[in-house]
Protein backbone atom coordinates (compact mmCIF):
# COMPACT_ATOMS: atom_id res chain seq x y z
CA UNK A 1 0.00 0.00 0.00
CA UNK A 2 1.21 3.44 -0.92
CA UNK A 3 1.89 6.07 1.79
CA UNK A 4 -0.63 8.35 0.10
CA UNK A 5 -3.36 5.70 0.47
CA UNK A 6 -2.36 5.14 4.12
CA UNK A 7 -2.67 8.87 4.87
CA UNK A 8 -6.10 8.91 3.24
CA UNK A 9 -7.23 5.98 5.45
CA UNK A 10 -5.99 7.73 8.59
CA UNK A 11 -7.81 10.94 7.61
CA UNK A 12 -10.99 8.96 6.99
CA UNK A 13 -10.74 7.47 10.49
CA UNK A 14 -10.14 10.83 12.18
CA UNK A 15 -13.07 12.44 10.35
CA UNK A 16 -15.53 9.73 11.47
CA UNK A 17 -16.47 7.92 14.66
CA UNK A 18 -14.58 4.81 13.61
CA UNK A 19 -12.02 3.80 16.24
CA UNK A 20 -10.54 0.74 14.57
CA UNK A 21 -9.86 -0.24 10.96
CA UNK A 22 -8.42 -3.53 9.76
CA UNK A 23 -7.66 -4.56 6.19
CA UNK A 24 -5.91 -7.69 5.02
CA UNK A 25 -4.84 -8.76 1.58
CA UNK A 26 -2.67 -11.63 0.38
CA UNK A 27 0.61 -9.78 0.82
CA UNK A 28 -0.12 -7.18 3.54
CA UNK A 29 -2.22 -6.47 6.60
CA UNK A 30 -3.11 -2.99 7.92
CA UNK A 31 -4.57 -2.32 11.37
CA UNK A 32 -5.28 1.26 12.43
CA UNK A 33 -6.61 1.96 15.94
CA UNK A 34 -7.59 5.32 17.31
CA UNK A 35 -7.81 6.27 20.98
CA UNK A 36 -7.09 3.83 23.76
CA UNK A 37 -8.97 1.03 25.36
CA UNK A 38 -10.57 1.94 28.68
CA UNK A 39 -8.63 0.65 31.64
CA UNK A 40 -10.62 -1.03 34.36
CA UNK A 41 -9.05 -0.98 37.80
CA UNK A 42 -10.39 -3.31 40.44
CA UNK A 43 -9.60 -2.58 44.06
CA UNK A 44 -10.40 -4.66 47.10
CA UNK A 45 -12.32 -3.04 49.91
CA UNK A 46 -10.23 -2.24 52.99
CA UNK A 47 -10.29 -4.92 55.64
CA UNK A 48 -11.33 -3.86 59.11
CA UNK A 49 -8.50 -4.27 61.58
CA UNK A 50 -8.73 -4.85 65.26
CA UNK A 51 -7.72 -1.63 66.98
CA UNK A 52 -6.14 -2.92 70.24
CA UNK A 53 -2.81 -4.70 70.36
CA UNK A 54 -2.79 -8.49 70.71
CA UNK A 55 -3.40 -9.57 74.28
CA UNK A 56 -5.22 -6.34 75.16
CA UNK A 57 -8.57 -7.09 76.82
CA UNK A 58 -10.69 -4.05 77.70
CA UNK A 59 -12.20 -3.97 81.15
CA UNK A 60 -15.70 -3.91 79.69
CA UNK A 61 -15.23 -7.12 77.64
CA UNK A 62 -16.47 -9.41 80.42
CA UNK A 63 -19.63 -7.38 80.91
CA UNK A 64 -20.25 -7.46 77.13
CA UNK A 65 -20.17 -11.27 77.03
CA UNK A 66 -22.39 -11.82 80.08
CA UNK A 67 -24.94 -9.16 79.14
CA UNK A 68 -27.42 -10.95 76.90
CA UNK A 69 -30.41 -8.71 77.68
CA UNK A 70 -32.03 -6.99 74.69
CA UNK A 71 -31.23 -3.28 74.23
CA UNK A 72 -34.78 -2.30 75.19
CA UNK A 73 -34.24 -3.74 78.70
CA UNK A 74 -31.06 -1.71 79.13
CA UNK A 75 -32.87 1.47 78.04
CA UNK A 76 -35.28 1.13 81.02
CA UNK A 77 -32.44 1.48 83.55
CA UNK A 78 -30.72 4.46 81.91
CA UNK A 79 -30.42 6.81 78.98
CA UNK A 80 -28.61 5.90 75.78
CA UNK A 81 -25.87 7.95 74.21
CA UNK A 82 -26.21 7.40 70.45
CA UNK A 83 -23.72 7.75 67.63
CA UNK A 84 -24.02 11.10 65.85
CA UNK A 85 -22.33 9.72 62.70
CA UNK A 86 -21.69 6.56 60.70
CA UNK A 87 -18.22 5.08 61.21
CA UNK A 88 -16.08 2.74 63.29
CA UNK A 89 -16.24 2.71 67.10
CA UNK A 90 -12.96 2.78 69.02
CA UNK A 91 -12.91 2.53 72.80
CA UNK A 92 -9.28 3.70 73.20
CA UNK A 93 -7.11 6.43 71.65
CA UNK A 94 -4.47 3.92 70.48
CA UNK A 95 -4.10 0.14 70.24
CA UNK A 96 -1.83 -0.02 73.27
CA UNK A 97 -3.73 2.55 75.36
CA UNK A 98 -6.35 2.00 78.05
CA UNK A 99 -9.98 2.58 77.05
CA UNK A 100 -11.43 6.04 77.59
CA UNK A 101 -14.14 4.73 79.93
CA UNK A 102 -15.12 1.49 81.65
CA UNK A 103 -18.45 0.28 83.04
CA UNK A 104 -19.18 1.89 86.41
CA UNK A 105 -16.97 4.93 85.78
CA UNK A 106 -18.35 8.41 86.50
CA UNK A 107 -17.44 10.97 83.82
CA UNK A 108 -17.73 14.73 83.73
CA UNK A 109 -19.44 16.77 81.03
CA UNK A 110 -17.13 17.15 78.01
CA UNK A 111 -14.97 14.13 78.85
CA UNK A 112 -14.13 11.92 75.87
CA UNK A 113 -15.98 8.59 75.92
CA UNK A 114 -14.84 7.06 72.63
CA UNK A 115 -13.82 7.78 69.05
CA UNK A 116 -15.95 7.22 65.96
CA UNK A 117 -13.78 7.16 62.86
CA UNK A 118 -15.51 8.40 59.72
CA UNK A 119 -13.57 8.68 56.46
CA UNK A 120 -10.20 8.65 58.22
CA UNK A 121 -11.27 11.44 60.60
CA UNK A 122 -11.21 10.60 64.30
CA UNK A 123 -14.30 12.14 65.92
CA UNK A 124 -14.18 12.27 69.71
CA UNK A 125 -17.56 11.56 71.29
CA UNK A 126 -17.87 13.50 74.55
CA UNK A 127 -20.20 13.19 77.52
CA UNK A 128 -23.09 15.63 77.28
CA UNK A 129 -23.46 15.76 81.06
CA UNK A 130 -22.01 14.29 84.24
CA UNK A 131 -22.99 10.63 84.15
CA UNK A 132 -22.16 7.07 85.14
CA UNK A 133 -21.40 4.49 82.43
CA UNK A 134 -23.81 1.58 82.88
CA UNK A 135 -23.08 -0.31 79.68
CA UNK A 136 -20.84 -0.06 76.62
CA UNK A 137 -23.03 -1.17 73.72
CA UNK A 138 -20.42 -1.61 70.97
CA UNK A 139 -17.32 -3.74 70.70
CA UNK A 140 -14.02 -2.10 69.85
CA UNK A 141 -13.44 -1.59 66.09
CA UNK A 142 -17.08 -2.38 65.26
CA UNK A 143 -19.13 -0.50 62.69
CA UNK A 144 -21.75 1.96 63.92
CA UNK A 145 -24.65 3.58 62.10
CA UNK A 146 -26.17 6.98 62.77
CA UNK A 147 -28.30 6.71 65.91
CA UNK A 148 -26.86 3.39 67.11
CA UNK A 149 -26.55 3.27 70.90
CA UNK A 150 -22.92 3.52 72.04
CA UNK A 151 -23.40 3.70 75.82
CA UNK A 152 -26.13 3.32 78.39
CA UNK A 153 -25.63 6.05 80.99
CA UNK A 154 -27.18 7.27 84.20
CA UNK A 155 -27.29 11.07 84.44
CA UNK A 156 -25.99 12.43 87.73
Amino acid sequence: MDIKDLKMLIKLLTDTDITEFEMESTDEKIVIKRGHKPEYVTMAAPVAQSFPAPGYVPAYAASQETSAAPPAAADDSGDTLNSPIVGTFYAAPAPDAAPYVVVGQVVEKGEVLCIVEAMKLMNEIEAECKCKILKICKENASAVEFGDPLFVIQKL
